[in-house]
């Protein structure tokens, strides 16, 4: 059994055109030969955002702390801590902390999408 603890002191910086004051961590990967999906935690610093952007896959977020803009399909709309969304495949989306405190989420993907550098807010 893999444990492993959320920990935004363990973030590194996504460097991805369109990214702003935004860190991730693997929490569940093809490096741990998981199978189907990763695991990703995400903060997104106050005034930070993931890029505006679309992918052929499906994702799911869970908003673990704080609050966000969350865009997708031309809807947006304030998450808070506790909401879940599903993102469908190739829809246009993107995160924004509209907030002065860190707001941090998980986000699960393909296994296929993990490698480090992966979409932002994905």
């Amino acid at each position: 059994m893999l444990i492993r603890h959320a920990d935004p002191a363990t973030t590194t910086p996504v460097e991805m055109e369109g990214a702003k004051d935004v860190s991730m961590q693997v929490m569940i990967g093809r490096e741990d030969k998981a199978p189907n999906f990763a695991l990703r935690h995400f903060v997104v610093q106050p005034g930070g955002h993931t890029p505006r952007h679309q992918h052929d896959y499906e994702h799911e977020v869970y908003i673990v702390e704080g609050s966000c803009e969350a865009e997708c399909s031309g809807e947006t709309r304030t998450v808070d801590a506790g909401d879940t969304l599903f993102v469908p495949a190739n829809e246009l989306h993107q995160f924004r902390n509209h907030t002065d405190k860190p707001m941090r989420f998980l986000c699960l993907v393909p296994v296929t999408f993990d490698c480090g550098k992966p979409t932002p807010g994905s």
